[in-house]
């Protein structure tokens, strides 16, 4: 008899809940088609507007988010959860959902903080939070770089936002800081002209502004000269990189000695 009544109860509940279940599952399906469908148009749309890429991607990812939550609200709503329901749940959780989420929350107004001021776009070389590396993607909540060495960082919005951050892409030129030394017999005059005749001579480095040499420091054991040219900013290490072995062979053509640590070994007789 009870088993009867289990089979009684059973078949109730899918008569009641079955053609809902089935339902629900049709429109997460079709909804599901809906939105690739609507984000494939609104990525057409801003592709043919030039949007910048920092904005589309992360315009994307939150139209991506808003429209599952309403089909999810949609799907609810079958089961007899209605929008005020829904929104009564929402709030008498929302404590709960503020205190767990309050990170995510943060993170999530760092982005918008960050589409707006754009301290940084996509493809932007930048250092924060003691990683460096180029701008992959801003998403909603965390903003991916890559590493020089092509690992891939992920640093959260919210400190992106309330941090120090050095943009290297930001300017159209930069200044390549360099310091040489040389020894205290070399010829103070010779040597500046040996360091910037090797700037004038490199096609990337800029007339103006004009690159400088200057002594700056009377070391230990070494006349430390400033090195500074100006270059593009896609220009920067090819000409730290050329500058640094050049001027090291044109200093040892010239016969000035550049120091450098030397061991001593002391014999004592037995």
């Amino acid at each position: 008899m009870e088993l009867q009544s289990l089979i009684d109860r059973a078949y109730d509940l899918i008569l009641i809940y079955g053609p809902k279940l089935l339902g629900a599952i049709l429109i997460w399906i079709v909804g599901s088609w809906v939105i690739k469908m609507i984000l494939k148009g609104t990525k057409k749309t801003m592709e043919r507007g030039n949007y910048d890429v920092s904005l589309k991607k992360f315009l994307m990812n939150l139209l991506n988010w808003v429209l599952k939550i309403i089909l999810i609200v949609v799907v609810l709503g079958i089961f007899g959860i209605g929008t005020t329901s829904f929104a009564a749940i929402i709030a008498a959780a929302g404590l709960a959902i503020g205190l767990a989420l309050q990170g995510s929350l943060a993170n999530f107004a760092g982005g918008v903080l960050i589409m707006i001021f754009k301290p940084y776009k996509v493809g932007d070389f930048i250092e924060a939070q003691g990683e460096a590396g180029s701008v992959k993607e801003i998403q909603i909540f965390t903003t991916k770089l890559t590493s020089p060495d092509n690992k891939e960082i992920i640093i959260p919005n919210g400190k992106l936002s309330n941090d120090n951050i050095v943009n290297y892409s930001a300017m159209e030129l930069r200044r390549v800081d360099m310091v040489f030394g040389v020894g205290y017999d070399s010829d103070i005059k010779k040597t500046k002209e040996i360091l910037m005749n090797e700037l004038t001579s490199h096609p990337a480095v800029l007339k103006e502004p004009a690159p400088l040499v200057r002594l700056t420091e009377l070391a230990d054991s070494s006349l430390n000269f400033n090195v500074r040219p100006w270059v593009k900013n896609a220009d920067y290490w090819g000409t730290y990189y050329d500058i640094m072995e050049s001027t090291k062979q044109a200093l040892d053509a010239a016969g000035i000695d550049i120091p450098y640590p030397h061991q001593v070994e002391i014999h004592k007789e037995g």
